[in-house]
């Protein structure tokens, strides 16, 4: 399967079944303050689990960072 992550291409042999176990792959360890979109479609975080991947999907991935 071939993903579109964060304008990078991926390529994954097992792929992921959801969009929580990519997350899981993408960002271990990091559940707060991530935000993330599918196609341009702003997925809420209690929708991972639930969102199916399709080859070529493109996933914006946004961490919140602090500063001053």
């Amino acid at each position: 399967m071939e993903l579109i992550i964060n304008h990078q291409q991926k390529f994954f042999e097992a792929p992921p079944a959801s969009l929580e176990d990519l997350m899981f792959l993408e960002a271990p360890g990091k559940s707060r303050g991530i935000a993330v979109a599918v196609n341009n479609q702003v997925v809420p975080k209690d929708q991972w689990k639930s969102t199916v991947l399709q080859n070529r999907d493109a996933i914006l991935i946004i961490t919140a960072t602090q500063g001053g």
